[in-house]
C-alpha cells in the first residue's frame, strides 16, 4: 500500500462502490507474476505453450464478443460538449454519473480488486506520468506488468503528489449492451466497464497514454501521439530518429522493428517504440520523444520471419498471446506465420483444419511482449530525456491516389498532410467495415481526448515554438496497380524511403521527385 492520502481515499471510495471480496495491491514482483499466472492456469483461463519453443508464454482466449476496441461506446466526458468535438462520442460527467457509474455497484462481489500502480514512460523521467488502475481481471494485471512499469517503482515516483491518472475497470458480465469506456480529461480519470480486451481494458495504453495524455499535452504544451519511434543509423554511425503515425494494423510495428535490406550496407535501425510517442521541445530547440510503454501489444496475423523477424523474436519468450490458434504440441499459429498445420484449435477453442471456413486466429489477435527483449531495441529507448526527432511521417493503407512518399513544404503543410489522412479500415476496431476508407487524421481519430479542430490548432502552435521544427512527410506503402498487385515491395525496402527522407533532412536528394518509380529505379 501507500501513504499517499489522495490515492488511498480514491481506492477506498472504489472499494465501497464495487464491493470486492479482497483488495490486492500489486508490487510488480516476479513472485506476484508467478502467483497470478498459476491462478489463471488452474482456472483454465491460461494455456501454457510449448516450453521449448515458447518459454514462459501463455495463450488466452477472450470472449468472442470482446475482441477489439468498441469505439461506439467510448466516450469523452468533458465538462463542455464543445470540448469533446464532433468526432468523439460525448457523455456529460453528470450523465456518466447517472448512467454508467451504477454499473460498478457490487460488480466485484466474489472477485479480487487489483490495485496496479504504474508509470507510463521511463522511470525517473520528468516527462513520465503515474497512473493507478483498479481491475478485477488478473489477465489485465499480467498484461499491464508487461506494458508499463508497475508496483513500488510507480509509488516511489509519485511520492506524495496527487498528480496521477485514476482508472477504474471491471469486466462486469462481459455484455456488449453494458460496455462503456469513459474518459474525463479535466480530472484525469477513466472508467472502463464490460470489456476485457486490451485497448478497452489496459487503461495505461490508449485510454491513458493517448486520450487523457493528449488533453494533458495540449494544456502543458507537448504532444501525445499514436506514433512509432525508430532510429536509423547511417554507415558513419550517425543516428536519426523518426516518429511515424499509422492507423492500427497498418504496419506500424513492422516499421518500428524493420530490418534494412542487404543492399543498404552499413545501415542499421533501432526500435524506440512501436505505438505511442510523447514529444516535447528540449532546451536546444529540437523535438524529443519518449515511448511511454514498456512492452508491445502487437497484431499477430501477418507477423512472420519475413515481415517482422524482430517482432517474432521478441514475442518468442515471456509473452501472452490472445486469440491465436494453437497446435497439438502447444505451438501458436496465425495466418501469415507460415504453412498451416494439418489441424489446430482455433481462437474460439474449436477444432480447425486448413479447409475450415473461419480463420484459425482472430484478425485482431495479439501478442503482449516486453520491449526489452526486442533484438533491435535502442540503447536510448529508456533515456529520461527522450530521443531527438528529425522527421515525422503520416501514412495509411491506400490502394490508389496517394503516392509512396511526399515531402511537406512547411510545418503547416505537414499538419495538413496529417489532418487529411485516410486509410482502409482494419480489424482493430469493431465499428467500421474492413476495407472501407476511413478518414483518420494523424491516426488519432479514435484516440484524441478533445476537439479535433483544437488538436489541429495545437499542432500548428507547436510549429511556432521553434525556428526549425522537424520535417513532415506523407507515406503509403500500399499503392496497387490495376490488377491489385502492390507496386512497392514494402517491409525492409521501406528503409530506402527512410534513407531518402534523411537525405532530405540533410538537404540532399531530389525534393521535387519523391515518386514511386524513382525509389524503384534506385533499388540495387
Amino acid at each position: 500500500m501507500t501513504g499517499n492520502s489522495a490515492v488511498t481515499t480514491w481506492v477506498d471510495e472504489c472499494v465501497k462502490l464495487c464491493k470486492p471480496d479482497k483488495v490486492h495491491w500489486c508490487d510488480g514482483s516476479d513472485a506476484e507474476r508467478d502467483m497470478l499466472t498459476k491462478m489463471l492456469l488452474d482456472r483454465g483461463e491460461f494455456q501454457r505453450l510449448n516450453e521449448a519453443n515458447w518459454p514462459n508464454c501463455y495463450l488466452y482466449r477472450s470472449d468472442p464478443t470482446d475482441v477489439a476496441r468498441t469505439e461506439k461506446v467510448t466516450y469523452i466526458c468533458s465538462e463542455k460538449e464543445s470540448d469533446a468535438g464532433p468526432t468523439n462520442n460525448y457523455l456529460s460527467p453528470a450523465q456518466a454519473q447517472t448512467d454508467i457509474l451504477p454499473r460498478y455497484a457490487g460488480a466485484m462481489k466474489g472477485r479480487t480488486m487489483y490495485v496496479i500502480p504504474y508509470v507510463m514512460g521511463p522511470l525517473g523521467s520528468p516527462y513520465s506520468k503515474v497512473g493507478f488502475q483498479l481491475t478485477d481481471s488478473a489477465y489485465v494485471v499480467l498484461n499491464m506488468f508487461i506494458m508499463a512499469r508497475v508496483g513500488k517503482r510507480a509509488l516511489d515516483q509519485l511520492g506524495s503528489s496527487a498528480d496521477f491518472v485514476k482508472g477504474l475497470h471491471s469486466i462486469g458480465e462481459l455484455l456488449p449492451e453494458t460496455r462503456a469506456i469513459c474518459h474525463f480529461p479535466e480530472r484525469n480519470e477513466i472508467w472502463s466497464f464490460g470489456s476485457g480486451y486490451g485497448g478497452n481494458a489496459l487503461l495505461g495504453k490508449k485510454c491513458h497514454a493517448l486520450r487523457i495524455a493528449s488533453a494533458q499535452a495540449r494544456r502543458e504544451g507537448w504532444l501525445a501521439e499514436h506514433m512509432l519511434i525508430l532510429g536509423l543509423e547511417n554507415p558513419e554511425g550517425k543516428v536519426y530518429y523518426i516518429a511515424a503515425a499509422f492507423p492500427s494494423a497498418c504496419g506500424k510495428t513492422n516499421l518500428a522493428m524493420v530490418i534494412p535490406p542487404a543492399a543498404l550496407k552499413g545501415w542499421r535501425t533501432w526500435t524506440v517504440g512501436d505505438d505511442i510517442a510523447w514529444m516535447r521541445y528540449g532546451k536546444d530547440g529540437r523535438l524529443y520523444a519518449i515511448n511511454p510503454e514498456a512492452g508491445f501489444f502487437g497484431v499477430a496475423p501477418g507477423t512472420s520471419a519475413k515481415t517482422n523477424l524482430n517482432a517474432l523474436k521478441t514475442a518468442s519468450a515471456n509473452s501472452i498471446f490472445t486469440n491465436v490458434g494453437v497446435d497439438e504440441n502447444q505451438n501458436v499459429w496465425w495466418e501469415g506465420l507460415g504453412p498451416a498445420p494439418a489441424k489446430l484449435t482455433d481462437w474460439k477453442g474449436n477444432p480447425w483444419t486448413p479447409d475450415s471456413p473461419e480463420k484459425a486466429a482472430h484478425p485482431n489477435s495479439r501478442f503482449t511482449t516486453p520491449a526489452s527483449q526486442c533484438p533491435s531495441i535502442s540503447p536510448h529507448w529508456e533515456d529520461p530525456e527522450g530521443v531527438p526527432i528529425s522527421a515525422i511521417l503520416f501514412g495509411g493503407r491506400r490502394a490508389s491516389l496517394v503516392p509512396l512518399v511526399v515531402e511537406s513544404t512547411s510545418w503547416n503543410n505537414g499538419v495538413l498532410i496529417g489532418a487529411s489522412m485516410g486509410s482502409e479500415a482494419t480489424a482493430a476496431a469493431t465499428d467500421t467495415k474492413a476495407g472501407t476508407i476511413r478518414h483518420d487524421p494523424m491516426a488519432m481519430l479514435p484516440f484524441c481526448g478533445y476537439h479535433m479542430g483544437d488538436y489541429f490548432q495545437h499542432w500548428i502552435d507547436m510549429g511556432k515554438k521553434v525556428a526549425n521544427p522537424p520535417k513532415i512527410y506523407g507515406v503509403n506503402w500500399f499503392r496497387q496497380d490495376e490488377n491489385g498487385k502492390f507496386l512497392w515491395p514494402g517491409f525492409g525496402d521501406n528503409v530506402r524511403v527512410l534513407q531518402w527522407i534523411i537525405d532530405r533532412v540533410e538537404g540532399k536528394g531530389e525534393p521535387s521527385k519523391p515518386r514511386l518509380e524513382i525509389c524503384l529505379a534506385n533499388k540495387t
